[in-house]
């Protein structure tokens, strides 16, 4: 096996090779659909794809063209020496199968959310390479699209003025159904409720766009869905910029909506959408005293790229190529998963909670429900 301070050398032409980890609906409709579009701009060829499901991984390779099914990690891993390993599977195997790609040589494209802690993940970060790679980055497409890019732009460049305050809202609906999944609603298995699994990319966004966050007051409850879990949270968050925050995650809303709102001094910024966004999903509303050309340019979003896995996979291939770290791995990876754990800290603790705070030796460190009463896990047996 190679060792990840070994890395394999980035090639700077040939294709590279690409796996896929677990089979399910992730990897159906967003992973390999984004490999495939990037397969037909000469990045990539899909070598092969892994499930402990025989039957299953079968049917997605036959379906998708993939010459090598496998249900054994490690030996698809040693067979086919794939360049970049996606990783479509529940939370709770993230680490173990993340660190088994990057220990072989391969870049890692994992589904998010990244891990069920900060432990894990920082395990994962001291598994990557030293320099040039190999790395592991969390899915947040949301990123990537050209709506985002140019607001990002707008704000660093001081066009619309200092954000003052901002709101996030993840508000969807999940029937009990849902919730008949066996590893969902679990602290175990899923990591956490709304906040962890579904919120966490408008949450990513945020702090794309404005920057490091410094203090975060939270609430969580169980109002309809009987899961270890919350089904709903709100937080206040206090940007280093000052800036100010609120973020409501929910799967209770049957009008569901996915929106960031952002005041700056000289306009306001509003995204709504659901699952992915458009350059016509932003909206840019100027102060009185801007002058019309001005607002114009500002909502001049230039040649539309939705948010989408494709759009993050085709960056994520160029830092491979580059051996330069991509976005959304490493420290910049880190950032929503330790807001997050901070939000739980602060709901089951009733206690403000500082950026940094969390740390090895705080229970939250190891375990985003921090083993608080009412909140830790119940005993009950796991259908594989």
């Amino acid at each position: 096996m190679r060792s990840a301070s070994e890395p394999r050398s980035a090639p700077r032409s040939r294709r590279f090779k690409a796996a896929v980890i677990g089979t399910g609906g992730i990897a159906r409709a967003s992973h390999l659909p984004a490999l495939n579009q990037l397969a037909a701009e000469g990045e990539v060829d899909v070598v092969a794809a892994v499930d402990i499901d025989d039957a299953a991984v079968r049917e997605f390779c036959a379906d998708g063209g993939i010459p090598h099914p496998y249900t054994d990690l490690q030996r698809m891993l040693d067979e086919q020496r794939p360049d970049l390993v996606s990783i479509c599977t529940p939370p709770t195997l993230h680490r173990e199968q993340t660190i088994a790609a990057l220990e072989s040589g391969a870049w890692v494209w994992c589904e998010k959310p990244p891990c069920p802690s900060l432990e894990e993940y920082d395990a994962v970060q001291a598994a990557e390479g030293a320099t040039h790679g190999p790395y592991a980055a969390v899915v947040f497409q949301h990123r990537f699209g050209s709506g985002a890019r140019h607001v990002r732009k707008l704000i660093a460049g001081s066009e619309v003025g200092q954000p003052l305050v901002a709101h996030c809202q993840t508000t969807w609906y999940r029937d009990r159904a849902y919730y008949s999944v066996p590893w969902r609603g679990r602290w175990a298995t899923e990591g956490g409720g709304p906040a962890m699994g579904h919120g966490i990319h408008q949450i990513d966004l945020l702090l794309d766009l404005l920057g490091p966050w410094s203090e975060v007051r939270a609430m969580a409850g169980r109002l309809v869905h009987q899961v270890e879990t919350e089904d709903v949270s709100t937080a206040l968050i206090r940007f280093r910029s000052g800036a100010m925050a609120t973020i409501v995650n929910s799967v209770l809303s049957p009008d569901e909506v996915s929106r960031i709102r952002i005041d700056c001094e000289r306009a306001t910024i509003e995204l709504t959408h659901l699952y992915g966004y458009r350059n016509a999903d932003w909206t840019i509303t100027p102060a009185p005293d801007v002058s019309s050309d001005l607002a114009a340019s500002w909502r001049d979003f230039g040649a539309d790229v939705p948010s989408s896995h494709v759009a993050q996979l085709r960056e994520l291939i160029a830092s491979m190529r580059a051996g330069e770290r991509p976005r959304s791995s490493g420290p910049d990876g880190r950032n929503s998963l330790e807001l997050i754990a901070a939000l739980y800290k602060s709901a089951f603790t009733d206690t403000t909670v500082n950026a940094g705070e969390i740390s090895p030796g705080d229970p939250y460190y190891t375990a985003l429900h921090g083993n608080a009463p009412g909140w830790a896990p119940v005993a009950q047996k796991v259908t594989a």
